[in-house]
């Protein structure tokens, strides 16, 4: 072989591998701005007794996410009518009309409000992925407040994996597994695709059969069927990350430093610090004389979360009803508390003086 015909074969050869090189860069960078694109989903449903939380939870997303959508869909028409003259740029507000359908109007008239409402959480995804076409959606709930980017969470779920489930985590002294179930319908994500939508059609038709306020062996609500999935799915993961799903039934498990304006959550038993990422605020409600209900009377709530943690939520729920010009009756409860009640508040069953926290 002549010097010049080696010498186009080594040139050949150099650019063949150079435009592979290019080749795979560019699906490289493709696949990254996908990536860093991809919106994520969130559904929620709520009356106009939730709407402040509601709306602090969907300002807690826009500070924390790039790119997401929240579907609100409104359980009555006065959280229908606030929420649309709000101007929520990431969110599509659907009002009961819209959402119910025939099966579900046939069972709500057997069910408590609150028994209706644990009954459309599964639905409620379902009604997202067949009318909007969402390829992934969360279910959230609305007493829910994002302190760092969800992302991370949904990050957990691989190639084979097409539902996330939370799990309670409950602390020993006030373990309600065999009541309630072992997972809670909190932050529970389903794929739109043949496993993803297997598992949710099951549970949906489980919730239409029976969602009551009553437990049993293996019922209990909406919740305690999330038991089961995996006795009978695949692609069923249990998210990890200790920084979601931090709530009062777990929360002593956990002490909380504020840096830079952003919440760490340390795990006492393991020694891990993580970002918070939600904090539930089960139980939460706001009286009036001065007075907040942090949580359930049993729940022990420590210093480092009221000072780090509900301290924040109240705060960033205040400035939610400044924002939207929302009233007592979108906020605060209408139990009334006596002057005298205030010379005893018992801080060892979560109540304290609400302006503490302003």
């Amino acid at each position: 072989m002549s010097i010049k015909k080696s010498f186009q074969k080594k040139m050949i050869l150099y650019i063949t591998d150079k435009l592979q090189i290019y080749r795979g860069l560019r699906r490289v960078h493709k696949f990254l701005e996908e990536e860093m694109s991809k919106t994520e989903y969130f559904v929620t449903l709520f009356n106009s007794r939730y709407v402040s939380r509601g709306l602090a939870m969907y300002e807690s997303l826009k500070n924390v996410m790039r790119d997401f959508h929240l579907y609100i869909i409104a359980f009555d028409r006065q959280s229908y009518l606030k929420l649309s003259e709000c101007g929520l740029d990431r969110a599509t507000i659907i009002s009961l009309e819209e959402f119910e359908d025939e099966e579900l109007l046939r069972v709500k008239a057997e069910r408590t409000a609150a028994e209706y409402c644990w009954t459309c959480s599964s639905i409620s995804v379902l009604y997202i992925m067949e009318r909007f076409g969402v390829t992934e959606c969360t279910y959230i709930d609305a007493d829910l407040y994002f302190f760092s980017d969800p992302s991370v969470l949904l990050e957990e779920l691989t190639e084979e994996d097409c539902v996330l489930i939370t799990a309670h985590r409950y602390s020993a002294y006030c373990d309600q597994s065999e009541a309630s179930g072992k997972y809670c319908v909190q932050f529970v994500t389903f794929k739109n695709n043949k496993c993803g939508l297997q598992v949710l059609r099951w549970w949906t038709r489980k919730c239409i059969e029976w969602c009551y306020a009553i437990t049993e062996e293996k019922r209990f609500g909406d919740q305690k069927y999330l038991d089961y999935f995996h006795d009978n799915f695949e692609g069923v993961h249990d998210l990890e990350h200790i920084g979601g799903g931090v709530a009062p039934w777990n929360v002593n498990q956990y002490s909380f430093d504020c840096r830079n304006e952003k919440i760490f959550v340390y795990e006492k038993a393991s020694g891990v610090t993580m970002p918070l990422v939600f904090y539930h605020f089960q139980g939460l409600d706001v009286y009036n004389k001065d007075v907040v209900h942090l949580a359930g009377n049993v729940y022990q709530i420590p210093d480092t979360a009221i000072t780090c943690v509900y301290k924040k939520y109240i705060r960033a729920t205040e400035e939610v009803c400044r924002k939207y010009d929302l009233k007592d009756g979108l906020w605060k409860n209408e139990i009334m508390f006596r002057d005298d009640d205030l010379d005893r508040l018992d801080h060892r069953k979560n109540y304290y003086q609400y302006s503490l926290f302003l």
